[in-house]
């Protein structure tokens, strides 16, 4: 086992600046040649110091700045018309990145890699769905799927409303 000093966040390993244990080969083929860590000394201590007071007050800016969009986005719905067979299964499936077009159309930059969608929808109906903005802010809006309207469908409508109602004949 190695202790080094973390530079960067790493998902199940700990934050800026954590002194952790990590196995010899992962600190000197992934963490160190990366720059993602440093070995423990005095120096290298002082160092991730001085680089975590200018990365806190950055993290703290994209921290606020994720708050408010997150504060703007929330409650956001998107309807997202498919078409559909017969038996009310969906030609097709919506993925994270038909709700980010989506978003994008209603003047939300949300990447598709933020988008929480555990698996694409393939049914109609309306799912919650978390769009991850920070590290530690997320979320929701709402996606629904609707019937796509199409021009048969429109089509036949129009014949039925035009039976309906009656004609005057001159």
């Amino acid at each position: 086992m190695m202790e080094v000093i973390l530079r960067d966040h790493i998902d199940n390993l700990g934050r800026r600046g954590d002194i952790v244990n990590v196995a010899n080969g992962y600190a000197r083929n992934y963490l160190l040649p990366q720059k993602l860590a440093l070995l423990v000394t005095p120096s290298n201590r002082r160092q991730v110091e001085r680089e975590r007071v200018v990365a806190d007050a950055h993290e703290a800016d994209e921290r606020a700045r994720a708050e408010s969009f997150a504060e703007r986005l929330r409650g956001t719905e998107c309807v997202l018309p498919r078409r559909v067979g017969e038996t009310g299964t969906l030609y097709g499936s919506v993925t994270s990145a038909d709700v980010a077009d989506h978003l994008a159309t209603l003047d939300f930059e949300v990447d598709k890699r933020h988008i929480q969608l555990g698996e694409p929808l393939k049914e109609l109906g309306e799912f919650p769905v978390t769009v991850k903005l920070h590290r530690d802010v997320s979320t929701e809006v709402t996606v629904k799927v609707v019937r796509e309207e199409t021009g048969d469908e429109s089509a036949e409508a129009a014949e039925a409303g035009a039976e309906a109602s009656p004609e005057s004949v001159p």
